[in-house]
């Protein structure tokens, strides 16, 4: 790994996606998480702060160790258990069943096998609990989809593997989550090719009563 994707890029992206407009996305999508939780591509800890006093614990699974003492402040900061495992999400190392709840923000765009990382997303979280996501991807628009796949080889250069071009929900659905919930819109003021989101939930099978409203409950 390089000075630009170990040092640079980092801060780049926390500053990027550490904007207002940016809290309030994730504070909306995280509204009603709670329990254990898994976060898979945990970052900087730019959700930390916009976690419910709900939460329990939570699992932060990352392949890289990025901008660690900002973290460990962020980290420091919020009121639950926090744990960090440093793993390609291809390869989650918990038993089958183990969460209440799993999350990615802007994650699902530089996993190298998303579908396989999805599948033990799948695998871990519990039968009636909830899968909730915030990614850019694909847009529905097809002028800017053929710019998307146009622009990506050089994307994943200039953003460490990021891909633009990405059908969030298709990969979603193919890796067997049923889609309980499913947004899509344009980020305003930011490049088309950048700005096309995803943001929903999903469970690991069919749809349980209350899950499109509320998702799974926190345990006791």
């Amino acid at each position: 790994m390089g000075v630009y994707a170990r040092c640079l890029f980092p801060r780049f992206m926390d500053w990027t996606l550490g904007g207002r407009m940016f809290a309030r996305e994730r504070a909306e999508v995280l509204a009603p998480v709670q329990g254990d939780v898994l976060e898979v591509g945990f970052g900087t800890g730019l959700n930390l702060a916009h976690y419910p006093a709900r939460v329990r614990r939570l699992i932060a699974l990352d392949n890289a160790d990025h901008l660690p003492k900002r973290v460990n402040q962020r980290i420091a900061a919020v009121p639950f258990a926090v744990e960090r495992v440093c793993l390609e999400a291809e390869r989650i190392p918990f038993p089958d069943a183990r969460f209440d709840w799993v999350v990615s923000t802007w994650t699902l765009c530089s996993i190298a096998d998303p579908v396989t990382a999805l599948h033990e997303m799948r695998r871990v979280l519990r039968d009636d609990g909830a899968y909730v996501f915030l990614e850019h991807g694909r847009s529905d628009d097809p002028r800017v989809a053929a710019w998307q796949d146009w622009f990506n080889p050089i994307q994943r250069r200039i953003g460490c593997g990021c891909n633009i071009n990405r059908p969030i929900d298709a990969l979603i659905r193919e890796a067997g989550f049923t889609l309980a919930r499913l947004d899509r819109y344009v980020l305003p003021k930011s490049p088309r090719m950048m700005a096309s989101m995803y943001r929903g939930r999903a469970a690991p099978g069919p749809i349980v009563e209350g899950l499109a409203a509320l998702g799974t409950a926190a345990r006791a």
